[in-house]
């Protein structure tokens, strides 16, 4: 099994939904990241909010953390999808050969 393999994402139409809903799910937490981070790094300003920002920088840095079990998850999950052919192109390339 290869993981990461450039054009998996569009071996059937399953392929596509599948790459499509974590795609989604890798913006989604990198985007949240990136904005904990930058609420984090306002509120570590003034003392008073420091360690409110303290925390948003480690749920960012969590969410950081996150991004490469997300592409690991996709790729882990098309590649038990297969090669995204069916029984009956299977059928049909073995009697073309």
């Amino acid at each position: 099994m290869k993981l990461f393999r450039s054009r998996r994402f569009d071996a059937s139409p399953k392929h596509r939904q599948v790459y499509s809903a974590y795609e989604i799910a890798y913006s989604t937490v990198d985007l949240l990241a990136a904005v904990l981070f930058i609420i984090g790094s306002v509120l570590f300003l003034d003392k008073a909010t420091m360690h409110v920002g303290t925390w948003l920088f480690i749920i960012g840095s969590v969410l950081f953390a996150a991004r490469p079990a997300v592409r690991l998850a996709r790729e882990l999950h098309l590649s038990g999808l297969g090669d995204g052919k069916t029984d009956h192109q299977h059928a049909d390339q073995s009697a073309q050969s």
